[in-house]
């Protein structure tokens, strides 16, 4: 059983001072218990060690003989060499961090089940990425269980040291969200009466989004004071994220189209569009609950992609069909003049456009930032991937904000019989005039007969009739 968390050491001023045992970070074994079968119990074992390092001194634990393969319990040849005691877990003392790792453990007498591990308080001084591994090199050993609880502390509280800033952050933002609220709904009461249904729409979304981040900033709060994730609003909060990416991706989907601008409703494509909807919704609660929901732990990364996978495909569907409809909705507003829409529409399509953009070298740099730190090393860091998105997609949703919000002009952007009169009245300039003259139409000198004339000339009018 491996357990990895980290602690962060802060630089605190003569102003809010704290005693001495409350500034530490500490780890606390309590009621840690180790069983076995009553079959594999005829025996006394070895220890089995609990483990604790810092991830910069990953290297003084284990080591080879004669260069060999690594291992972590002492074999034949390294006792051999005088290193270690056989059947011992190799460590060495750190040079960066003295007294450091802490090994210690608990063994099975003869005929017992149960093997205890004394409580025990680690006090950490370094800031860093710590790490408990139970372990034991006793080869007669089987089928073991470990049952307990560990306490992680930090100065600030219980949260995580990659956690921490995410608290602060959802403070901000929920902070961000109420500003952009008070001038969207300023705008809404004032001009209640041109506001359009996609108008609604966006002040769903921020609705949603003042819930998504004061629910996830009361967690993470919980959390930090009693060191217990509030499985409640932690699935609150999940849910209203989810409800949230879900409407804006179907609002963005729809203004595409051209909904409400120049169509009045979607037709055969509100089926399609609402399964789409249903789907990521769906894809997005399973992911984020899995993430967020139980207990905090590097997940693993194959199965993280199981979950993973079906959300980045749905967006890709959504980036298609949201740019492939807006490349239809511009040539038709373009063929009708309608200047208004025109305009809006080319601001929408550029910010769409440059949000794809970052969007994938962000993505890109994800892969890159974990590729690279396979021990989490750069946890420190961590919380800025999940922040970024959070803060794309509120800046996204401030450009939008700032295109529709309302005014005493927002009519001129909805769908009227007007425009689609104007369409007929262009689509009839633009039709090229035909050079042969219709055959209900006579040209006057062909109908007109000569006076005087033998007849001739009649009937070469009309022969050219039949002709015609």
């Amino acid at each position: 059983m491996e357990v990895a968390r980290e602690f962060t050491l802060l630089t605190l001023t003569s102003t809010n001072l704290l005693p001495p045992l409350q500034m530490d970070s500490l780890l606390y074994f309590e009621k840690i218990i180790f069983r076995r079968p009553e079959e594999f119990s005829n025996f006394s074992s070895g220890s089995i060690h609990a483990v604790v390092f810092e991830v910069d001194d990953r290297e003084t634990i284990g080591g080879s003989a004669y260069g060999g393969q690594r291992a972590v319990c002492c074999t034949a040849d390294l006792a051999k060499l005088g290193v270690c005691t056989q059947g011992e877990i190799i460590h060495r003392p750190s040079t960066n961090n003295p007294g450091w790792p802490k090994v210690f453990g608990a063994s099975f007498g003869i005929d017992e089940f149960e093997a205890k591990l004394q409580p025990r308080t680690i006090h950490i001084t370094k800031t860093g990425m710590y790490n408990v591994y139970f372990m034991h090199c006793d080869h007669n050993l089987k089928e073991v269980v470990v049952e307990g609880k560990t306490i992680w502390k930090n100065p600030t509280g219980y949260l995580p040291g990659r956690m921490a800033p995410l608290m602060n952050f959802y403070g901000y933002m929920s902070l961000m969200f109420v500003l952009l609220g008070i001038f969207w709904f300023s705008q809404y009461a004032r001009f209640w009466r041109e506001v359009l249904a996609l108008q609604n729409c966006i002040t769903l979304v921020i609705t949603l989004g003042m819930f998504e981040m004061a629910l996830w900033y009361f967690d993470y709060a919980e959390f930090n004071e009693t060191g217990v994730r509030p499985t409640g609003i932690t699935v609150w909060a999940v849910t209203f994220g989810a409800v949230k990416r879900t409407v804006a991706r179907l609002i963005i989907l729809m203004v595409s189209m051209g909904y409400g601008v120049v169509r009045p409703t979607l037709g055969g494509l509100t089926s399609k569009v609402l399964l789409l909807g249903g789907t990521f919704f769906l894809a997005s609660e399973v992911l984020e609950l899995v993430e967020n929901v139980g207990t905090v732990s590097d997940f693993s990364g194959k199965a993280r992609l199981f979950f993973v996978l079906p959300v980045a495909i749905l967006d890709a569907f959504f980036i298609l069909w949201i740019f492939n409809s807006l490349s239809a909705t511009l040539n038709k507003l373009q063929a009708r003049r309608l200047l208004a829409k025109l305009d809006i529409y080319r601001r929408f399509t550029n910010a769409l456009a440059v949000a794809v953009i970052v969007s994938v070298g962000w993505v890109c740099y994800e892969l890159y930032f974990k590729s690279t730190d396979v021990y989490n090393e750069r946890w420190e860091k961590a919380w800025i991937i999940p922040a970024f998105w959070q803060v794309l997609s509120f800046s996204l949703l401030c450009v939008i904000c700032a295109l529709w919000a309302p005014s005493q002009n927002s009519m001129r952007y909805v769908y009227s019989d007007d425009s689609e009169e104007f369409d007929k009245d262009i689509t009839l300039t633009l039709i090229k005039p035909s050079l042969l003259p219709s055959k209900d139409v006579r040209i006057p000198s062909e109908v007109r007969s000569t006076p005087g004339g033998d007849g001739t000339s009649n009937g070469g009018d009309v022969e050219e009739d039949k002709t015609e």
